[in-house]
């Protein structure tokens, strides 16, 4: 156990049982426990393997290269569509916890044989996604515009064009993009302060 993580195991909060039965569980398969993100996580040779966090309807154990575990349960749930190579196990009670304690750990345990192996979950680039014609626009009649966004991290080019693309109306695409411009200007990804 890290100390400087228990202050969030002693939270009062909704699922706070679930999640101190997730790290005795996660803990017995030899990892070890950091803060990031503000959530426990669990490192082996300082690479992240899995993550506790909590939501207001369910706790959950969130796998970074989850869609690389073979999931022979089918208990795997991807976060939203988005959401490339992690997989959450999602909890409602430490019954339920107590009862897939065993498959658990034998999924943790795997988690840790993918990382061992050295193996990559293959991101989609940043061409595979759409890019809504609002902003297409932009970029062809904006040859600075064009210039900023290509000089952004692929990361933050993604959470750009999901943000656009996510719109149904054209009329909202349009002014998400003309509120955006100014931020790709300055070099800034969508969440960038």
């Amino acid at each position: 156990m890290n100390p400087k993580v228990d202050f969030d195991f002693h939270k009062d909060k909704k699922w706070r049982s679930e999640v101190n039965l997730l790290r005795r569980i996660v803990l017995d398969c030899t990892l070890t426990e950091e803060l990031k993100w503000g959530c426990p996580c669990y490192t082996y040779q300082d690479n992240n393997i899995v993550l506790i966090h909590d939501f207001k309807e369910y706790c959950a154990l969130l796998f970074f290269k989850g869609v690389l575990l073979k999931d022979t349960e089918g208990i795997l749930v991807q976060q939203t569509n988005n959401v490339q190579a992690a997989r959450q196990l999602r909890f409602t009670g430490s019954e339920q916890i107590l009862k897939q304690e065993a498959i658990i750990k034998a999924y943790v345990f795997e988690a840790i044989e993918i990382e061992k192996a050295g193996l990559q979950v293959e991101m989609k680039k940043t061409a595979d996604f759409t890019v809504a014609v609002e902003f297409q626009d932009k970029l062809n009649s904006d040859s600075a515009l064009k210039a900023a966004f290509e000089g952004l991290t692929p990361g933050r080019q993604k959470g750009y064009l999901l943000y656009f693309s996510a719109a149904k109306q054209a009329k909202t695409r349009e002014a998400r993009v003309a509120k955006a411009i100014p931020q790709i200007m300055m070099g800034k990804g969508l969440d960038d302060q």
